[in-house]
């Protein structure tokens, strides 16, 4: 039989005692009973659902509770949450961040082709370096070579690169519009040629055009913009140079001037423009002298126009106070009434390294300001710092080697620091993520012990990082500290497969480690083949290219390894090379080798060994002859 509605509403009522409560507690109570109003809710809608008779004792419970809910509601303020907006890339984010690198595999520009799959350092840089612009080039060219397949846009967001470029202008006619145009498409020459046409022909450029063209034309020094898909390796003193050659280009002859000459009423966008661009490329005077027009026109100069200025001031005076004086061009701002951003704090750091004691006095007091102003330090600022008060070679930089518990954990946090968000771009490119590498490791192997260092090796290389000889030679030290000299085997695989088999110095280093101590004999079996493996470098290599040179030590400890493992025919067979390679041996590896031939009972030996020594004139071998003709029994021959 079915319940009616207005029943078993009463009933959930009277059974959590709601109605009593509500009439001795008031709306107090509601608070805490919401749950149950909305489950008295609920039950009456369902029992309504299936009930055949719609009765007006169940419309009012029904509407009862109703009000309840409502009383509940605005009996407390309502807090809307913020709206959250997701980027289109949250999907592919969430994706990716399931998804974790593997230790074992090579980098992901590696991956396609196997033959790149790079063995040392060297190959990674330039592997990596080609596999990318390879396949930039080989996209761009099927991308503009073929446009017309390159027509729907299926990306969201748009991606710009992936769709073909317009190389080719569509207007053809001399206007205003098509200059714009140009502009665009970042054709500096073609820019200015029709702006020269349009001034020909009697037709007005609207300054803000104008002011475009001049952005562009000092933005990239007076010349068209290098190709992207021909991409160029560039350093730092590359860098300078084309800088130097430039700057004379735009000094003496550029269109920059003549353009803005022209102009009969330039605004502050004009003076911002044409200021920036003699910064970048290195008119330092004319920048300042520009500046002056600008203020014997009664105009007002901009945040970026100070920024400019205030980077060139060191380049203008040579005293550590004259270039002060410039730099305090903050004053003006102040006047002027242009608040400054953090790239002109960074812009006053970068200028005070050049000032000497007077950047040192100077800094603190600009960050104060700046800090007045709600401008916080960045990565660049605090490095900027760092340059104005570090002393290269300082003693006190040793506080840290002595407090190296704080040091150790400093590592870890700056490490995972990296891993927070996109914290990983800051790294830069190859070249300074193997700097970061290279000092990361240097550091794990001067404060921690040999297992986490380790760890985070087996985690890092080669996937990410390949280590250069000098951070091989620290592991190999930190092997040697905590008296896991076991491991060197498999030190040298790694070193091999790194392309540092033919560091002298790193060898040599091994091999003295491998012959110091005696170990086990499964240790000292290990490192004989390790040994016979270096052995094989030391050889001939293709072409009749010697990779190494024999010296006495390194030929000493190679023997030493092989007599701890009783290898005594290959170590006979080293001890040739000596001779060979116009090297002596030492009295104490001949004593020790006499030792080894005494447990086999190899009398001849012992004999070639006193005539070895005799050959050499070492001045042990009367010892060593009384030692044999002890030890031995000999022939009266051989006596």
């Amino acid at each position: 039989m079915c319940v009616r509605a207005a029943d078993y509403c009463a009933f959930i009522c009277r059974s959590h005692g709601l109605i009593g409560k509500i009439n001795a507690q008031g709306p107090a109570y509601l608070g805490r009973f919401y749950h149950t109003t909305f489950v008295v809710i609920l039950g009456c809608m369902c029992q309504l659902k299936f009930c055949s008779k719609f009765c007006c004792r169940s419309t009012t419970c029904l509407f009862f509770l109703l009000l309840l809910l409502i009383l509940f509601i605005f009996s407390e303020e309502i807090v809307i949450p913020k709206k959250k907006t997701w980027s289109k890339e949250a999907v592919l984010q969430a994706l990716a961040s399931t998804v974790k690198r593997d230790p074992t595999a090579s980098d992901y520009r590696f991956q396609d082709d196997p033959y790149l799959t790079p063995k040392t350092s060297s190959e990674f840089v330039s592997f990596g370096y080609q596999t990318i612009s390879s396949g930039r080039n080989a996209a761009k060219y099927f991308i503009n070579t073929y446009p017309k397949y390159f027509q729907k846009d299926y990306a969201q967001p748009h991606i710009p690169c992936l769709m073909p470029d317009t190389l080719e202008a569509q207007i053809e006619e001399v206007s205003e519009a098509a200059l714009i145009e140009r502009i665009g498409m970042r054709k500096v020459k073609a820019a200015v040629d029709l702006y020269d046409q349009l001034l020909q022909a009697g037709t007005s450029v609207s300054l803000d055009v104008t002011n475009q063209l001049l952005d562009l034309i000092c933005f990239y020094g007076d010349h068209d913009p290098a190709q992207e898909n021909v991409p160029e390796q560039r350093n730092e003193e590359t860098v300078g140079m084309v800088a130097f050659f430039l700057c004379f280009l735009f000094r003496e002859k550029n269109n920059a001037e003549r353009i803005f000459a022209l102009l009969s009423e330039p605004n502050k966008h004009s003076y911002s423009a044409l200021i920036r661009g003699m910064v970048k490329y290195g008119a330092y005077s004319k920048a300042f002298s520009t500046y002056t027009d600008l203020l014997n026109s009664r105009l007002k100069a901009d945040m970026h126009m100070f920024n400019a200025l205030i980077t060139a001031a060191p380049e203008v005076k040579e005293k550590y106070n004259e270039k002060w004086e410039l730099i305090d061009l903050l004053k003006q701002m102040a006047e002027q009434k242009v608040r400054p951003n953090l790239l002109t704090l960074n812009a006053v750091l970068k200028a005070l390294r050049r000032c000497g004691t007077v950047g040192k006095s100077q800094a603190f007091p600009v960050i104060s300001e700046m800090k007045a102003l709600s401008i916080d330090l960045s990565l660049a600022s605090y490095t900027h710092l760092l340059a104005i008060f570090y002393k290269p070679g300082h003693k006190g930089s040793f506080f840290f080697i002595l407090k190296w518990q704080f040091f150790k954990f400093l590592i870890k946090w700056v490490h995972e620091l990296l891993g927070v968000g996109e914290n990983w771009r800051l790294l830069g490119n190859d070249f300074q993520q193997n700097i970061y590498y290279a000092r990361f490791f240097s550091l794990l192997c001067m404060m921690e012990n040999i297992d986490v260092m380790l760890k985070w090796y087996r985690d890092l290389v080669p996937s990410v990082y390949y280590p250069s000889s000098n951070v091989m030679r620290d592991l190999l030290q930190a092997l040697d500290t905590d008296n896991r000299l076991d491991l060197i085997p498999q030190i040298w695989k790694d070193i091999k497969q790194l392309g540092h088999a033919n560091r002298q110095n790193l060898v040599e280093e091994l091999l003295t480690l491998m012959a110091r101590e005696k170990h086990n004999q499964e240790v000292q079996e290990s490192f004989a083949e390790c040994a016979l493996d270096i052995k094989k470098i030391y050889d001939t290599g293709d072409r009749g290219k010697v990779l190494l040179n024999w010296t006495a030590g390194s030929l000493s400890d190679l023997i030493s390894v092989l007599l701890a493992a009783h290898r005594r025919q290959d170590a006979w067979d080293m001890l040739k090379l000596f001779k060979t390679h116009n090297r002596v041996p030492s009295e104490e590896l001949l004593n020790k080798f006499l030792m080894c031939v005494k447990e086999g009972g190899e009398v001849n030996q012992a004999v070639e060994l006193v005539q070895i020594s005799a050959g050499f004139c070492l001045p042990g071998t009367p010892k060593l002859i009384q030692r044999v003709q002890q030890e031995f029994e000999l022939t009266e021959q051989q006596r």
